[in-house]
């Protein structure tokens, strides 16, 4: 385990887009208001959240799709306030290092669920099965990074160059096909996507399996030496 500190302040890996979000929150982060704190922008997921359902409902009741362009908004101003909620904490030395981690990937949770909500009310009858199995799928996701963080205090989001900027690049991408083709394709594209998603969650507890077994051995054959 990498020491006592905790690993939550510092995530491991890189996503292919890490240089240019450095650099927009370099850019950016001082020229936020100095009224505006880390957990008012962590909190805004809330609102996002709750609109991305509303678009979805309003997006069905109104028979119009363009609905999602709004979903695909709050997307991007989701985007925002998690990328500067970090950065305004560390530069102005807030302090709400556990708070934050905590809160911050709690609503990250509700907002991927507030995202499948929106589908599933857009959709055509009869999916609801395919579209719990994927919030379940999702959810194990994030379940899986947080029990491995808990195991090794190395908190870890990006797998294969793939994390949460992407995550949200392919969801517009979704909403965006979503509008021009709806619901031409969803008889197939529902269970590829959760065909793949469950792929995923596989592969990477596979790996993490892996890894721990590895670690535990080691560790193992560390105490037997001592003995």
């Amino acid at each position: 385990m990498a020491g006592s500190e905790f690993g939550g302040a510092a995530k491991v890996g890189k996503s292919i887009l890490h240089g240019p979000e450095c650099r927009l929150r370099e850019a950016f982060v001082d020229r936020i208001p100095a009224w505006c704190e880390t957990y008012h922008l962590t909190m805004m997921t809330l609102p996002w959240a709750v609109l991305v359902v509303l678009a979805g409902w309003l997006a069905k009741v109104r028979g119009n799709l363009n609905w999602l362009w709004l979903v695909s908004l709050m997307i991007v101003l989701q985007y925002l306030t998690d990328l500067f909620d970090g950065a305004i904490g560390r530069k102005r030395n807030t302090g709400l290092v556990k708070w934050g981690f905590f809160m911050d990937h709690f609503l990250d949770f509700i907002f991927q669920c507030s995202l499948i909500t929106a589908y599933y009310l857009v959709a055509p009858d009869g999916y609801g099965f395919w579209f719990m199995l994927l919030i379940g799928l999702t959810g194990g996701l994030m379940v899986h990074s947080f029990l491995c963080f808990a195991a090794t205090n190395e908190f870890q989001i990006y797998f294969y160059g793939f994390g949460p900027t992407e995550a949200r690049i392919g969801f517009i991408a979704i909403n965006t096909f979503i509008i021009y083709t709806w619901p031409q394709f969803y008889e197939w594209t529902l269970p590829v996507l959760t065909v793949l998603t469950a792929i995923a969650l596989v592969v990477l507890v596979y790996r993490t399996h892996r890894r721990l077994w590895a670690l535990d051995m080691a560790e193992k054959a560390r105490q037997e030496g001592s003995q």
